[in-house]
């Protein structure tokens, strides 16, 4: 495994850039934020390129990223108000996406410095102990996350925790794909299809209102291939308040389980992704807060629609839903999940 100086924090601490190689892939992982910085992999006719969105100095990860590639937790996505009950005890986080605290707070896990657990050249694993306390999460939690390339063509992410109090839990990854590569344009020729049947319908400040609803005859139907771009612009109520698709589809299958959740393919290069996960939801997202002002290795700008998640997720602000699955973690238990990104050519 490749190892190299990527630069140093505010804090005047160094951080490592890991590069991970099997076949045609090639994976770059930061050890701040857990960052996966760049994936390389090969189009139909062999040429290679860069495929997610990211930054050329830490000082940029510290400060403006919109968590390009990011490991994000304690809690991935919004939780209401910044507050939830656990326990008969109620707990208040940092508001960082007002009203609301989003994606574990101002400094969540794509914003620490993790510790290097072990290495070679197909895998890393990066751990840290969050304290009690910190962004207002109760519990100190015990966190491993293992980047791996099991075969060719194949990044598989692996999330493990343990916590000596009751706390809530929601890890993710958040890297922006463009499979055309890193800073050529937006996304919206990409067809995309999700393995749900319904997805969860927000209210006007993007949290969930509870309701599920079924994706058939809407613009959220990716039940067969789609192109992002084919009803983006429609006057669905819900891609109004997003600005596109900012949504959590609900998965087919039982959690705990490794399943497909969705397919997203780049007519032009050929390039597939083919996403598979053990967690209940996929919040899909297209870039739409992008607005020009940051600039990629590319060194071209990114735009609103120039990159699209794939984040394998808990439900956004399950404490405060009874009725979705349970984020909570007791100290008796230990939390697992497994999402795998393959990457192909047609």
């Amino acid at each position: 495994m490749a190892a190299e100086t990527f630069g140093r924090t505010a804090e005047d601490r160094a951080v490592t850039r890991f590069t991970l190689a099997r076949g045609p892939l090639r994976v770059q992982v930061l050890d701040y934020g857990g960052i996966v910085s760049a994936i390389e992999t090969p189009d139909r006719d062999g040429r290679r390129a860069n495929v997610v969105l990211g930054l050329d100095a830490v000082a940029d990860y510290e400060t403006r990223s919109p968590h390009f590639g990011g490991l994000v937790g304690r809690y991935a996505n919004r939780i209401a108000q910044g507050r939830f009950a656990l326990d008969g005890r109620t707990y208040a986080l940092p508001i960082n996406a007002p009203p609301n605290a989003m994606h574990g707070g101002p400094r969540g896990f794509d914003r620490r410095l993790w510790r290097v657990a072990s290495a070679d050249g197909a895998h890393l694993t990066l751990a840290r102990l969050s304290p009690d306390g910190e962004e207002g999460f109760p519990g100190n939690l015990d966190v491993e996350v293992t980047y791996a390339l099991p075969e060719d063509g194949v990044l598989r992410i692996d999330y493990r925790a343990r916590t000596d109090r009751p706390t809530v839990l929601n890890l993710t990854n958040h890297s922006y794909f463009n499979l055309a590569g890193e800073g050529s344009g937006d996304v919206m020729g990409h067809v995309v299809d999700v393995s749900a049947d319904a997805c969860l319908v927000t209210d006007a400040m993007q949290v969930p209102t509870g309701e599920r609803r079924a994706v058939a005859g809407t613009p959220f139907d990716f039940r067969e291939p789609t192109a992002i771009g084919a009803r983006i612009r429609a006057g669905d109520p819900q891609l109004v308040l997003a600005k596109g698709y900012d949504h959590c589809f609900v998965l087919r299958g039982p959690s705990g389980t490794l399943r497909r959740a969705a397919t997203c393919l780049e007519p032009a290069s050929g390039r597939r992704l083919d996403i598979a996960t053990t967690l209940p939801g996929l919040q899909l997202y297209s870039g739409n807060t992008l607005d020009g002002t940051l600039v990629g290795p590319s060194g071209r700008t990114y735009r609103s629609g120039d990159g699209l998640c794939f984040e394998t997720q808990a439900f956004p602000d399950a404490p405060n839903h009874p009725d979705f699955p349970s984020t909570v973690l007791r100290p008796s238990e230990t939390f697992a999940s497994a999402t795998t990104y393959r990457f192909s050519t047609v």
